[in-house]
């Protein structure tokens, strides 16, 4: 797949956005000031949508068959939606309802909805077959169902089961071409009243939207707007969110290559629908979530795939300069100089994206989990540093998030904050604490494996999506709904939140119980019972021993030994339909959350304080500089942790970005040398921090990393504001 890239001449009049781009980033910009969007309680015209063809559907006798109309008819009853400067089209209208509807939809919440079964567990968090999509369209999708369809036997019960599917599939796909026809009449009625430039844009955009996503796309343009709205059609059918687009610059390049040969493309035009694509995510995927995509890292035969498109969808992040998209690089020692380069301007200039990915470490870790090797090198960040296998995958992620340091206080009889304390347990020493915390986490672990078997069975019962089945392998071949096994891929990804106090706790107690016998078990369990009100000497006692994230071996073996023991401990179990569970490190927002809830723990952090925010050390401890903490983080194997790892870096910016960037390229690459899975970045001092707290009407914009994701740093809650602050501020 190695194409020779242009000349960078050819693509530097990409660097700046187009003045459509900066009218549509101001213009989302704006809405997503406002509160969180709760998707499924302001989306009211979707909402009564589902309760009309619920309600309608009562007759058909087949579950599967009523999920894929209710999908068919959620797209096909929506209102389109086209905004001034829009070239790619599809999001939600957020329609006020009329009295009727409101009266119709609240009796539906009063009745209908209580009487539903609610099929649990996570969805969404993959990136579906693009190249279907793009090469087949629905007209061969249909043909598709249809050679499957023609052999079977009715009078089988399993070959009935598989037609009940196909019939399913079909109604969801009707719905699909229904919206973009109806967005294509939409778009010449806007036409017939526009002035002539945009009345041309708009009938391009009709004509676009009554080929794709129906057919196969055969332009550049085409392939963006099939892209994008098979996307959306996703979110907005399955009643879903959190779908990727993949690896744009390996599907797309055959258009672009294409359009740019025959003179119908340039770089500027391709760069302006990359950017309106990211600017469309920010418009309806709610605050606090993240979608993107991926670009970058080696093909089956071995290859760094980097081209010219993969500059095109990373320089979209200097443009869009929103939370979304979320964009990760996936490294290679092949990966040019030219591209890390431009990954490090971006970050040194406060840009919180791209993340970097260490491709070889991921793919080796999914060859360990049984794919193939061609499988293995299409991944995806499934939203924030989880790995889904694209196109194939029915993966549980962040199913479910353990509170380690709960863990640790479970044994010492230390309940969650607000609750009552029992008895001090009969803990003979620390080894004894070590011991008992291990077959804490053994029971915590088979009890989430429990939990997640129970999910996936009551989907396989109640749920199903047959639309999302129609792009992931091996759905139609199988004839199995993904709720019903289908998919190729069905792992169970669980995280385990608070890695770094948890060893900087046992490294504590080791010492100041162990060594030192400072205190007891009982006077250091009393203290932190009391969020060391009176212990204050013993606080400071336990803040000066060694920390995760200064290249201390004596810490850092605590890291090898436990991360090492959860992933062995996860091995020994499979899912609902008998695919591994795997570990990871990364938190999103639980950190925070969790730590609300969790008493004062032995590495000093108070009471109600969030957690370390990934995998790398607890915020400010890293004493040592940014090259020790990497090769602390960087002692333990992070192949086997495909359910995630996020290492952040604060670094405090210099006067001259590029001189910055030209220094904090070396770092990264040195990460990512040393077995580092994922590393992220945020270029921002406390001093603009504090100032966005005191007057966040001027900082509405400013976006930081948090743990795996990006969020306005104004809208974070005040907690999560004072986590950030903390983080060490890193110099080069």
């Amino acid at each position: 797949m190695q194409v020779p890239m242009q000349s960078m001449a050819d693509l530097s009049a990409v660097t700046a956005p187009s003045e459509r781009v900066v009218r549509l980033r101001e213009q989302v910009l704006k809405a997503v000031q406002v509160p969180i969007i709760d998707f499924f309680a302001d989306e009211r015209e979707r909402e009564l949508l589902i309760a009309r063809s619920w309600l309608q559907s009562s007759a058909e006798a087949s579950h599967i068959v009523r999920r894929g109309m209710l999908a068919g008819d959620i797209l096909r009853g929506m209102t389109p939606v086209i905004d001034e400067d829009e070239l790619l089209v599809g999001k939600f209208a957020y329609r006020p309802l009329t009295e009727a509807e409101e009266q119709e939809l609240a009796d539906w919440e009063r009745i209908g909805i209580p009487a539903m079964s609610k099929p649990r567990g996570i969805t969404a968090h993959m990136a579906i077959d693009y190249e279907r999509v793009l090469r087949l369209g629905v007209a061969g999708v249909r043909t598709l169902i249809a050679n499957y369809r023609a052999p079977l036997d009715l009078a089988r019960a399993e070959d009935h089961a598989k037609d009940d599917f196909y019939r399913a599939c079909l109604e969801a796909l009707d719905g699909m071409v229904a919206l973009s026809q109806r967005y294509a009449g939409h778009a010449e009625a806007l036409a017939a009243t526009a002035l002539p430039e945009r009345a041309a844009e708009l009938r391009e955009i009709a004509r676009i939207c009554r080929k794709v996503p129906e057919y196969p796309a055969e332009t550049f343009a085409e392939a963006m707007q099939a892209v994008h709205f098979v996307t959306f059609c996703q979110n907005a059918g399955n009643r879903m969110l959190l779908f990727q687009f993949g690896r744009p610059d390996r599907y797309l390049l055959p258009y672009y290559r294409r359009d740019i040969a025959a003179g119908q493309l340039t770089p500027v035009a391709a760069q302006e629908l990359i950017d309106c694509a990211g600017i469309l995510l920010n418009a309806y995927i709610p605050r606090g979530l993240a979608a993107g995509y991926m670009v970058g890292g080696r093909d089956a035969s071995g290859l760094d795939v980097t081209n010219d498109l993969s500059y095109l969808f990373v320089q979209a992040v200097g443009h869009v300069r929103m939370a979304l998209p979320s964009v990760g690089i996936c490294w290679t020692p092949d990966t040019s100089d030219a591209l890390m380069a431009l990954a490090s301007r971006l970050l040194a200039r406060g840009y919180s994206h791209p993340a970097l990915f260490n491709d070889e470490v991921i793919t080796n870790g999914l060859l360990r989990l049984g794919l193939s090797h061609r499988d293995a090198c299409e991944y995806v960040h499934s939203t924030c540093v989880e790995i889904t296998p694209v196109g194939i995958s029915n993966v549980y992620v962040a199913s479910p998030y353990y509170n380690l340091m709960q863990a640790l206080h479970d044994v010492l009889g230390i309940p969650p904050l607000g609750e009552a304390a029992g008895e001090m347990p009969d803990i003979c020493d620390v080894d004894d604490l070590w011991a008992r915390f291990k077959a804490r986490m053994r029971e915590l672990i088979r009890g989430g494996v429990h939990e997640v078997q129970q999910q996936m069975a009551s989907r396989a019962q109640v749920g199903g999506f047959p639309l999302l089945s129609c792009f992931v392998n091996d759905c139609l071949a199988q004839g199995r709904d993904i709720d019903q096994g289908g998919a190729r891929v069905n792992w169970q990804e669980c995280s385990f939140v608070g890695l770094a106090n948890l060893i900087d706790a046992m490294a504590a107690i080791r010492q100041v119980v162990g060594c030192e016998q400072f205190v007891t078990l009982a006077e250091l369990r009393a203290a932190l019972l009391a969020n060391f009100d009176g212990a204050e000497e013993l606080q400071a006692r336990l803040a000066q021993v060694p920390k995760y994230g200064n290249d201390d071996d004596r810490v850092d073996s605590l890291a090898q030994e436990i991360t090492t023991f959860l992933q062995e401990e996860c091995a020994r179990y499979r899912t609902y339909w008998g695919d591994a569970v795997v570990p990871g490190f990364f938190c999103w927002i639980m950190h925070e959350q969790l730590g609300a809830g969790t008493c004062a723990s032995a590495d000093g952090r108070p009471a109600g304080f969030p957690f370390a925010d990934g995998s790398g050390p607890a915020q400010g401890r890293e004493r040592q500089g940014p090259t020790a903490a990497i090769r602390s983080v960087t002692k333990w194997d992070h192949s086997p942790m495909i359910g995630g790892i996020a290492v952040n870096l604060r670094f405090h910016p210099a006067d001259n970005p590029d001189t910055f960037a030209t220094a904090l390229q070396p770092v990264l690459q040195t990460f990512l040398t040393l077995g580092g899975f994922e590393v992220q970045v945020n270029v921002v001092d406390s001093a603009t921090l504090r100032e966005a707290q005191s007057h966040p009407e001027n900082y509405l914009d400013l976006v930081v990393r948090v743990a795996g994701y990006s969020d306005y740093f104004v809208h974070l809650p005040p907690q999560m504001q004072a986590e950030v602050l903390k983080r060490a501020e890193l110099q080069l």
